[in-house]
């Protein structure tokens, strides 16, 4: 937790085992902590350059923590004060940047990433720099990213990132994918599906873009990626990801946008959601856990709840009767 402010994990065991108790020994904390005593007593000097430890006036040889507000608050001044210093050299190398921009030819607005490593750091830093939102359209097979290693998805959507994501539909046929994507909607993402996707990619704040370096259909003898910097091609990027979304289906809304009561029960809730989603009955009973029969079974029941014979009348009626 305190590594943030360049402790290292020994320097933050030793400094929480003081602050709870009065005062220690070298002796003590080693035999605590169970570590070499000549590594803590290195330790115990660090903390103490630091103003974290102080020793006992009245026993030399015992070490006390100092207030965590001030030994602390300290340490968080300075690396804010660090942060400031980076924002303001971030707006000096922007400018540079742009204005060097302006003399440049127009392949050089497109950055050709190699190797899963890169991809996957370009991948997180487009995620951790967007400012206002970033969209995604994900195909079925993971190249690089799976959605669970995805962290930086969640700290954006934490800080208030907006996320538009079309997830081409055959991605749910994958065990427990519609539980993670239903997670990460509780968290604001709002998610749409469709029956397939021209392209994966992924675009922050409308400024950059990362997309597949080789096609779907070519032979995939080294992973890569294409970053793209404002243009006109990043421009017909945004445009299709906008004309996508308009024809894709709205599937897991964000918590404010859900209907506030329902009459139907949250596997029946569920059910819905992927039937509107266009994943089959066998696909929806993968995803529930349980058999394609309960599946059919269970859609019966709603058509008979909703008056209807048909999958499609259903379809109209959870929409006017706001089901999901």
């Amino acid at each position: 937790m305190l590594d943030v402010l360049g402790l290292t994990e020994l320097q933050e065991r030793v400094y929480r085992q003081l602050v709870a108790m009065p005062s220690g020994t070298a002796t003590q904390l080693a035999e605590g902590l169970r570590v070499d005593l000549g590594e803590l007593r290195l330790t115990l000097d660090s903390l103490e350059s630091q103003g974290l430890v102080a020793r006992s006036v009245a026993t030399r040889d015992h070490f006390i923590a100092s207030p965590p507000e001030l030994a602390l608050g300290s340490l968080i001044a300075e690396r804010q004060q660090d942060i400031r210093k980076a924002e303001l050299e971030l707006c000096t190398l922007t400018e540079l940047f742009r204005e060097a921009a302006t003399g440049r030819v127009n392949l050089d607005v497109i950055d050709v990433v190699h190797g899963p490593q890169a991809v996957a750091q370009h991948f997180a830093q487009l995620q951790r720099g967007a400012k206002r939102s970033v969209w995604a359209m994900v195909k079925p097979d993971v190249l690089v990213v799976d959605a669970e290693a995805n962290i930086d998805e969640a700290a954006a959507l934490a800080r208030g990132t907006n996320y538009r994501v079309i997830i081409e539909s055959k991605a749910f046929n994958r065990p427990g994918y519609a539980q993670r994507v239903a997670a990460t909607a509780a968290s604001g993402e709002e998610v749409r599906v469709a029956d397939s996707l021209p392209v994966r990619m992924v675009i922050a704040d409308g400024e950059l873009a990362l997309l597949p370096l080789q096609s779907e259909s070519a032979a995939r003898e080294e992973v890569g990626a294409l970053l793209l910097r404002p243009s006109g091609l990043l421009d017909a990027m945004c445009a299709l990801f906008e004309a996508t979304w308009q024809r894709a289906q709205p599937t897991y809304l964000p918590a404010d946008q859900r209907p506030q009561r329902s009459e139907l029960d949250e596997v029946d809730q569920h059910l819905l959601v992927l039937l509107r989603a266009g994943l089959t009955d066998k696909a929806i009973a993968g995803q529930l856990g349980m058999s394609l029969r309960t599946v059919q079974r269970r859609l019966q029941l709603l058509m008979g709840k909703a008056g209807v014979t048909t999958r499609f009348q259903l379809g109209v009626e959870v929409a006017g009767r706001g089901w999901v």
